[in-house]
Formats: C-alpha cells, sequence, structure tokens
C-alpha cells in the first residue's frame, strides 16, 4: 500500500480488525520512511459493475461516490455514521449479487431513495429534489404529500 504522504510503497500494517457490520476489514498502517500514519479498509468486491449514465455513457461504479451522495444528503443530520455504513454496503451488496455487471444509475438512485427514506425524511427530500430533477416547488410539494400520506 502506497504512503499518502510520502509515496513510499513498503508500508507495514499495525493492526487490523473487522468493521462493526464485518463487511471489510479496517488496517491501520505505518510508514517508516516518514513516520506517517493511516487507515484502509478492505473489501469484498464480487465482479466489476459498470453504470449506466441517463446519457448511456458508462462509467465504472464507484462505491467511494455514492457514499458521498449519501453523506450530502445526510448532512448535518442526526444519523449515526455505522447506520450510515450499513445503508451503502446493503446497496452495494444488493447491486452485487443482483447479477448484472451493468446497472442503470436510475437503479442505483432508487436503491439510496428506499434506503433515505428509512434512515431520514429530511435527506430523502433532498436526494429526492436532485434525483428526480426538481425544477420548482410544486415539485416539493408533492413528494411532501407522498411523504405525509404514508
Amino acid at each position: 500500500m502506497r504512503c499518502p504522504f510520502c509515496s513510499n510503497t513498503d508500508t507495514q500494517v499495525k493492526d487490523s480488525r473487522p468493521t462493526e457490520d464485518d463487511a471489510a476489514i479496517r488496517r491501520r498502517r505505518y510508514c517508516p520512511d516518514c513516520g506517517g500514519r493511516f487507515t484502509t479498509f478492505e473489501r469484498v468486491q464480487l465482479r466489476d459493475m459498470m453504470v449506466i449514465k441517463s446519457n448511456d455513457r458508462k462509467v465504472p461504479f464507484d462505491r467511494d461516490k455514492l457514499m458521498r451522495s449519501v453523506q450530502i444528503a445526510l448532512r448535518k443530520r442526526p444519523v449515526e455514521p455505522e447506520r450510515i455504513e450499513r445503508m451503502v454496503s446493503g446497496i452495494v451488496r444488493r447491486l452485487e449479487t443482483a447479477g448484472d455487471s451493468e446497472i442503470r444509475s436510475a437503479t442505483i438512485g432508487k436503491h439510496v431513495m428506499e434506503g433515505l427514506r428509512v434512515l431520514d425524511d429530511v435527506a430523502y427530500v433532498r436526494f429526492a429534489s436532485v434525483y428526480r430533477n426538481f425544477r420548482e416547488a410544486k415539485d416539493f410539494e408533492e413528494l411532501l404529500d407522498e411523504l405525509s400520506d404514508e
């Protein structure tokens, strides 16, 4: 593993332990050249997946991008990081076990919407405003009506 501080390729693992949901291994690493310490995560990847964007362009699936999108929707909301991690890991697991190596971005968005609806209504509305491409206040009203009906 390359050191993020000095780019040395000879780093040492000082501690390894599973994450709380046992979906990854957290490793504390040390660089003998610069003395830097950093953390890495090792996850199982069942297959390489490609995302088909709305314009039919294909890009590699990026778990970190999915996590960033969810975190933006949940910014300043009272949701524990462990619950966010579990939700994202669950989405990735569902996508990987679906059997398709190409996934439409709309499918990923639908899974995120389902997860956010359970975690936090405000984050759900925030994500929906981007995912459904809201143009005016009426779009928000319709979504809020859907939430209040349930």
